[in-house]
């Protein structure tokens, strides 16, 4: 018996030497684990820890303005109230969503988009939920913020254009940037951030952008930030501003003049080569785009048969016609092909061997010579003047004055505003066919193939009108140089210039009756109207006695079109203007005029001089 008991003490003594033996070595453990991780790792511990009080959030840059040639701002920022939503603090999305819709309004086709963007955003990834919102609604989310776990408000910036319909196609717009352009760019994926899409909001997006920041903030359990640390962040950088060449109130002034037509018109300083106006009508409002344009929106503005949302302005193309007659003219004299008192004899038509071209007066001018061609706009005298040219020669002058020629002007433009200037090498690739002396004719009065936009025909008038090689710009030039002067002989541009001159202010010139000059008193202009065909007329039309352009649908009038420079005697400003299915150039020629007299009457040229002066010497304008 005593014998059992000592076996059994033995037994308990040893289970309990184990027992506390391995207690010592867990105690041991965790007393070098406690050490290690108070001594060793308490560096990185204590940043774990603070990282729970405190978050660096990225800061987006203001986006620069865009001003126009005087300060005028035409693309700037405001007050943005919107809420995002944080995918790993919020846990449960929908039942997050479903919280946040008893305190605002979220609709299904909301919703919807928002989980998708969930699913396919990392978790850490803000989403946004609502943008623009209302004072009222963004107070009411911050007063229930402790009940909303990854709900987070957020006041930002938001684009706004003051003058949407005037500059909607010079400023362009912004948007959130698609998920191929953002790829892992924190801040191209950022809900608040938007890239330019359009005009100079895109060709300027790095310059107008900006670089991002980081704030330190504090934060509570729930994620409210408590307080700013800004003394430990990294500011983010503004975006620069851009000044534009574009006068704002001829630019409204433009949209104003040409409201109700599909038409463009431009408008250049010709001794800079600044840009002025830049007007596409009609326009729309790209404040719509900046938070995302409604379906039906977008659809009535894409049906538009006006087409607003295509810039005519820089990407309308158009059969120049009888605009280019002053380039042709002056060709002709510089390569000596006519001599300027060469008469020509016009009775309605000409034959070029089994086929008759036209002139646009059906009795014909009779005898015309450089001077009565261009002031009448005689057909039959050009294409006189074309065929001695031949389409070499065309092709060489109309690329010299800027037709065919992309500019870059400061603002985004898409590929097909170059233009075409057609020869026998374009011919046969296109059409798999022989170069024609028809053809020859058709370009010589400016039909056929030959396409410009506006902005190409401002350029070409510009030249026109100084002689020397004008390039434009949409961006203020501070400090412009003179342009390379283009050879003419003196004596060709003035017979040129007296016969343009003749277009407007002698009678028989084809828009005498309907500008009857400039209106403003002791300064004259010149100028050429043009009508491009717009349908081909049949033989029996002719015959049968042509309709009206008021008889035809719309869509099958002719273009109207018009170039024109002021003051006639040493030149400012230059204008070229086309009003799609006007019937005519005169439909054009009217605001035309109108844009070039208010640019007379106000010189913005001479009040930018003005102003920089006194801003030189510190007095106010």
């Amino acid at each position: 018996m005593k014998r059992d008991k000592q076996e059994n003490q033995a037994q308990f003594n040893r289970r309990a030497i184990l027992m506390a033996g391995a207690g010592g070595a867990v105690f041991a453990g965790l007393g070098a684990r406690l050490y290690t991780l108070q001594v060793h790792q308490q560096e990185r511990y204590r940043l774990m820890a603070e990282d729970n009080q405190f978050n660096f959030r990225l800061e987006t840059p203001t986006r620069g303005r865009i001003l126009d040639r005087f300060g005028e701002a035409v693309a700037e920022n405001r007050d943005s109230y919107r809420i995002v939503l944080i995918p790993e603090q919020a846990g449960d999305a929908e039942a997050a969503l479903n919280r946040l819709a008893r305190l605002m309004e979220l609709s299904p086709e909301r919703r919807e988009r928002i989980l998708r963007e969930i699913q396919r955003s990392p978790r850490f990834q803000p989403v946004e939920i609502a943008e623009d919102l209302d004072w009222e609604t963004f107070a009411r989310v911050n007063l229930h913020l402790p009940d909303l776990p990854g709900i987070s408000p957020d006041v930002g910036e938001v684009r706004t254009y003051p003058h949407p319909q005037a500059f909607a196609h010079v400023a362009g717009y912004v948007q959130a940037a698609s998920e191929a352009a953002a790829g892992n760019d924190p801040l191209l994926l950022h809900p608040g951030f938007r890239i330019g899409r359009a005009g100079v909001e895109a060709a300027q997006d790095q310059t107008l952008r900006g670089s991002a920041g980081q704030l330190k903030v504090e934060v509570n359990a729930y994620g409210r930030v408590i307080r700013e640390l800004p003394a430990q962040s990294n500011p983010s950088v503004r975006g620069q501003d851009v000044m534009l060449s574009v006068d704002a109130e001829a630019q409204r002034f433009g949209m104003q003049r040409l409201a109700g037509e599909s038409a463009a018109a431009v408008t250049m300083d010709v001794q800079s080569g600044e840009i002025l106006s830049l007007v596409s009508a009609p326009s729309f409002d790209p404040n719509l785009f900046v938070t995302g344009i409604g379906t039906d929106d977008f659809r009535a503005l894409n049906e538009n048969e006006y087409r607003p949302l295509f810039n005519k302005a820089t990407t309308g193309l158009y059969a120049p016609a009888s605009t280019v007659k002053g380039m042709m003219g002056m060709a002709a004299l510089e390569a000596g092909v006519m001599e300027p008192d060469e008469r020509v004899r016009c009775v309605g038509h000409t034959t070029l061997g089994n086929r008759r071209f036209h002139c646009w007066r059906r009795e014909g001018h009779g005898s015309v010579d450089l001077h009565e061609g261009i002031k009448t706009s005689c057909d039959i005298y050009f294409y006189e003047v074309a065929r001695r040219l031949g389409i070499d020669r065309i092709n060489e002058i109309c690329h010299r004055m800027g037709l065919g020629e992309v500019y870059d002007i400061g603002m985004h433009i898409p590929d097909r505003a170059d233009g075409l200037v057609p020869n026998p090498q374009w011919m046969r690739a296109r059409r798999n066919r022989g170069w024609s002396t028809g053809d020859t004719y058709n370009v010589g009065i400016g039909q056929g193939d030959l396409l410009a936009s506006p902005l190409q025909l401002a350029v070409m008038t510009s030249r026109l009108a100084t002689g020397r090689a004008v390039t434009p710009t949409l961006l203020r030039r501070t400090d412009p140089a003179p342009f390379a002067d283009m050879g003419f002989d003196p004596e060709h541009r003035e017979r040129i210039h007296r016969a343009m001159r003749a277009v407007v202010h002698e009678p028989g010139g084809t828009s005498y009756w309907s500008l009857q000059g400039l209106g403003v008193e002791g300064v004259e202009m010149a100028g050429k109207t043009g009508t491009a065909q717009v349908y081909s007329i049949t033989t029996a039309e002719r015959a049968s006695g042509l309709r009206s352009q008021d008889e035809l649908p719309w869509r099958l009038r002719n273009h109207g079109l018009f170039i024109g420079y002021a003051p006639a005697i040493d030149p400012k400003y230059a204008v070229a203007a086309v009003v799609e299915h006007g019937g005519g150039g005169s439909a054009a020629a009217l605001p035309a005029r109108d844009l070039l007299r208010d640019l007379i009457e106000r010189d913005p040229a001479q009040r930018l001089q003005t102003v920089t002066a006194m801003a030189g010497t510190g007095q106010e304008s």
